[in-house]
Order: C-alpha cells, then sequence, then structure tokens
C-alpha cells in the first residue's frame, strides 16, 4: 500500500486537511492549463438520477443552435461534435481532467462546455475553477449517503454548485423535487423553475408515453398557449431531463422553438435505457439505473410500454463498498414492480460479491415475482432473455455503458450493450 493510500484509510472523507489537498489540487489544474474556463460559458448539471441524459440534451440543443461546445459527462466526452467514451467512468473526474478538458474546448474554438457534476466533486472542490454561469439540477433521492451523512447534507453538497455561480448567472430549479425551497434561496441572478406538476416557469400537461417515444403540451409562464415537447426516445422520465435541458439552454440565449426542435432529433445516450434490437419478439433494455427511487420510475415506465399481460423481467443487484441500506429496497421494488426478478453481481469491488447479492435478495418479496439468483451476471443475462416470451420487456440494470466491472482485483472488461448483442444473436442463431 502507498503512503497516499494509507493516508486516504486514516483521514476521513471531509477532514479539512483532506479537503484542502483536494482544492489545493483544484487551483494547481486550473493554473497549470491557464485558467480556461475564465473563456467558457460553462453549464453545470446536477442531480441524484439523469445527469448524463440531461447533459447530453444541453449539448445536443446548443449544437442545434449553431454553439460550439463540448461535454464531459460519467459516460462520454463530447468535444466540438465528436464523441468518445469516458474511460474514468466518474461523473467529476480529478480537477486535472476537467481543466485539461476545458482546455481543448477553448484550443477547439468552442464557447460553451457542460459538466455533469457529482456531489463528491463540489464538496471536494473539483470543480473550483471552472466557474459556471448556468447550474441546473435534475432531482435529489437518498443516494450516497455512506459520504455525505443525511439526505440534509446531501442536499447541501449538491447545492454548492449553485453557490459556485457567486449571485450571478442563472440556475434551473426542479419545482417538484424536495431541494426546490433551499435552492430557491440560494442567491442567483435569475431562477427558471419548472414541474411535471404543478404550474412553474416550464411545465408540462396531457403526457403521453409509447414504446419509441413521449410527448407532452409545454406551458411557458406569462404565455396562454402551449407547444409540443417530443422526444422520440422512450421514458417519461426524460420529460423531465427535457425540460431542464431546455430552462439550460434558453438561459443560455436558445429561442424556445430551436430547443424544442433539436429535442425532437435528439438520439439518447448509450446505455440509458438504450433499446438493443436484434430481431427478437421481445423488447430488450440496458440501463444506468442504481437507486431505488430511478427503479421505481424505470419499471413503472416499463408497465405502461407493454401490452397488459405481458412481463417485466428484470437483472438487478448492487455495487459494494457503499450504501449497503439501499439493497433490500432495490429488490423490494423490483419484486413489486417487475415479474421475474434476477438478483446478480454488479461491481463488488472490495466486498463479498455474494454477500451483497443476500442483502438485495433480502428485500425480494418471492410471493409477488419469480425470482432466482445467479452469481454469473452473463449467466443471468442469458437466463432472462431465454425466459422471455413475445411482447415481454427485459431491462438489465446498473451496468449501463460502462466498459468495465470493478472487482477485488481492480477492472475487468465488461461491456453490457455488447454482451446483450452478442446473447441475442447466439440465440437467433440457435433458432436456425
Amino acid at each position: 500500500m502507498s503512503v497516499l493510500s494509507a493516508l486516504k484509510k486514516l483521514i476521513s472523507h471531509r477532514h479539512p486537511l483532506r479537503l484542502k489537498w483536494h482544492r489545493a489540487k483544484a487551483w494547481l489544474a486550473a493554473w497549470k492549463y491557464g485558467y480556461p474556463a475564465k473563456k467558457l460559458s460553462v453549464i453545470g448539471i446536477t442531480g441524484t438520477d439523469g445527469k448524463t441524459t440531461t447533459v447530453a440534451m444541453v449539448a445536443h440543443i446548443l449544437e442545434h443552435a449553431g454553439i460550439r461546445c463540448g461535454a464531459l459527462s460519467t459516460a462520454f466526452v463530447k468535444v466540438d461534435g465528436t464523441m468518445e467514451w469516458n474511460a474514468t467512468q466518474k461523473t467529476s473526474p480529478s480537477p486535472f481532467i476537467i481543466q485539461s478538458f476545458l482546455k481543448r474546448l477553448q484550443e477547439s474554438g468552442c464557447t460553451h462546455a457542460v459538466l455533469e457534476v457529482s456531489s463528491h466533486g463540489l464538496v471536494q472542490g473539483r470543480l473550483n475553477y471552472t466557474w459556471p454561469r448556468i447550474a441546473g439540477i435534475t432531482n435529489t433521492t437518498p443516494e450516497h449517503l455512506d459520504y455525505h451523512g443525511t439526505m440534509e447534507q446531501y442536499r447541501r453538497d449538491k447545492g454548492l454548485l449553485f453557490r459556485l455561480l457567486d449571485g450571478t448567472g442563472a440556475k434551473i430549479l426542479n419545482r417538484d423535487d424536495d431541494s426546490y425551497v433551499p435552492y430557491l434561496s440560494i442567491p442567483t441572478a435569475s431562477t427558471v423553475t419548472y414541474s411535471r406538476s404543478t404550474q412553474a416557469d416550464l411545465w408540462l400537461t396531457d403526457e403521453q408515453v409509447n414504446a419509441q417515444s413521449v410527448h407532452a403540451s409545454l406551458h411557458i409562464a406569462g404565455e396562454s398557449a402551449t407547444v409540443d415537447l417530443e422526444l422520440m426516445i422512450p421514458g417519461d422520465f426524460n420529460l423531465e431531463n427535457a425540460l431542464c435541458a431546455i430552462g439550460c439552454a434558453r438561459a443560455a440565449g436558445v429561442d424556445l422553438h430551436a430547443c424544442l426542435a433539436a429535442l425532437k432529433t435528439f438520439p439518447g445516450v448509450a446505455g440509458r435505457f438504450e433499446s438493443i434490437d436484434e430481431g427478437q419478439p421481445f423488447a430488450v433494455y440496458v440501463d444506468f439505473t442504481v437507486t431505488p427511487a430511478a427503479y421505481e420510475k424505470t419499471l413503472t415506465t416499463l408497465r405502461q410500454m407493454i401490452v397488459p399481460g405481458k412481463r417485466i423481467l428484470v437483472l438487478t443487484g448492487s455495487c459494494g463498498d457503499r450504501m449497503r441500506e439501499k439493497r433490500p429496497k432495490v429488490g423490494r421494488i423490483c419484486s413489486t414492480l417487475a415479474d421475474v426478478v434476477v438478483v446478480t453481481n454488479e461491481d463488488p469491488y472490495t466486498e463479498d460479491p455474494e454477500r451483497i447479492i443476500e442483502e438485495v435478495w433480502a428485500g425480494v418479496d418471492r410471493s409477488k415475482c419469480d425470482a432466482y439468483k445467479i452469481f454469473d451476471r452473463r449467466e443471468a443475462m442469458r437466463f432472462l432473455l431465454r425466459k422471455a416470451q413475445a411482447g415481454d420487456a427485459v431491462i438489465f440494470c446498473a451496468k449501463g455503458s460502462d466498459t468495465t466491472m470493478w472487482t477485488e482485483k481492480g477492472q475487468i472488461p465488461w461491456n453490457e450493450r455488447e454482451i446483450t448483442r452478442e446473447l441475442l444473436r447466439t440465440m437467433k442463431a440457435g433458432m436456425h
């Protein structure tokens, strides 16, 4: 074990010495790259769920409006239209990576940067010296409480993004979320609110959902007429992401109708409720669902999308070294909202993967579904695909677009999207 690793184990995450070290690194990184954020309009997006998709939506709208931009998210890095995977798989990586990315944008001639922002990154000052001009939030539900301690502290830590606006700029708030009132009191030059259930600056009525798209009527505060909001991707939760994205893009100067036209062509994000179609007679999705709230939203949406009488088959689990208390909750939600549940291995890190599976399994109500424990994730995926019938929906949760799995021995290659395609092709070949 290195000296640095030993110190990390000895000094708590929020110890002043450790936080000063992180913030010093942020200053050094910004200085090394010449404070590139000073020459960019930075938009920060935080929240528990939906951040990656919202970042992608904002970048798509800006590009559609002719604004040269880049985006840094958990899943991808985008520079002036060129996309690559985020090899770190971290939402807010090292400040040296963030500042290097901003420098790339500056040198590429971009004027705007869209950053996905984590609560860890905010507490540790990794976003210092990025000087965002616009900050938006998707939602806040319990997550990372092993780090933040309480839900109240988690929300305070998320709120640090709005404090980085330093009393200027625009904040985009979700009026439906419990964070709305405390964030509203943080001083900024302007505030834009959005909602799916009540009047706000941007709010929705007449939501319609099908297997390929979502539609709604969008109301604008102060205007009598409504406009159509249409997304050609599934999942009603994406309407919430779209509202946040519209708020951010309008604050950046993009016309509302340009926002709506861009969103109609938004292709979605790989590994985020992504449909995998190899000609099979049932639907298959790969998703990044990890929180109890996200499981509830995703499975409820999936139920709306399938024909009555057809089944939802879900692959679930939980990652190691964090938030053990959510594991039985995930098991309970899956068994309540799905018809077939398989609990399997998922990024165990340094924990015993079999213990993690048992803790998720403890919440599974086997009187409400057919439930199975299958340790090997690939075998679990194969099992569900073979069990699916015409018209059913299969969803593999948690890995999304990740290209590795974290184990006690470090990272091993794992591309759930490609494995899914491989398994489906093998099944199809075996039928001929």
